[in-house]
């Protein structure tokens, strides 16, 4: 295992210990996350009695496989905790996500929950977010016309594709990777691309975190705001 995956696999233990029996949990999506799947995989074997809501396809193929109880919004209207990870992580806990391409799923969770925790490895704390390109979920009709928008705030919008066609969130939606640089007032920049025609959802995770757990050197550093 390498240090990196390492440092992963110490945060998503480190994780466990905000959980309780008789909890409903929020699965995030990612790398970090898939740690945190097998972790709850085998204190579930032990006879930790859980239910979980996936912010995912891909975390709800992961849990079914891992024998993970699932349940969803139609059978209960809270969320106890919600574990997620991150792209980057900022000082004051505002987060970039969707690397993956889950934001609106994982938004949806982070907000029904009454604890939200980031788990993440040194790599993904920045001081100023911005170091990759921003997800922005779109509507596929017109995202051309979308992009155009998008332009006007500073950043080149790439259209996320997989084999050369275009990536389709679980949402059914394009995402448009926008480089706009170190973003200096994360919450502005949200609320002005949110009022765009066409965009769904922002990667850009504004006053949704409450504890980030990060790996580092093989220590775990808990962060409570």
């Amino acid at each position: 295992m390498t240090h990196h995956n390492s440092g992963k696999q110490i945060v998503a233990h480190a994780a466990l210990s905000y959980v309780q029996s008789g909890m409903t949990l929020g699965l995030g999506t990612g790398s970090t996350v898939h740690y945190f799947l097998e972790e709850l995989k085998r204190c579930v074997r032990e006879g930790l009695h859980i239910q979980g809501i996936p912010t995912s396809k891909q975390t709800e193929k992961l849990a079914e496989a891992y024998g993970i109880p699932l349940t969803d919004f139609s059978k209960v209207t809270k969320i106890d905790v919600a574990i997620d990870g991150a792209d980057e992580v900022d000082p004051d806990f505002q987060l970039m996500k969707g690397g993956g391409g889950s934001l609106v799923r994982e938004k949806i969770v982070a907000e029904a929950a009454d604890k939200r925790i980031i788990i993440v490895d040194n790599t993904k704390s920045v001081d100023k977010l911005g170091r990759f390109p921003l997800p922005v979920e779109v509507v596929p009709f017109g995202w051309q016309k979308t992009a155009s928008y998008l332009e006007r705030f500073g950043c080149t919008p790439v259209l996320r594709k997989v084999n050369q066609q275009p990536f389709v969130s679980d949402n059914g939606n394009y995402i448009l990777d926008c480089a706009f640089g170190s973003i200096e007032h994360p919450k502005t920049l949200h609320g002005q691309l949110k009022q765009l025609v066409g965009v769904v959802e922002t990667g850009l995770f504004i006053d949704m975190t409450d504890i980030v757990l990060t790996a580092n050197n093989g220590v775990v550093e808990r962060q409570i705001k």
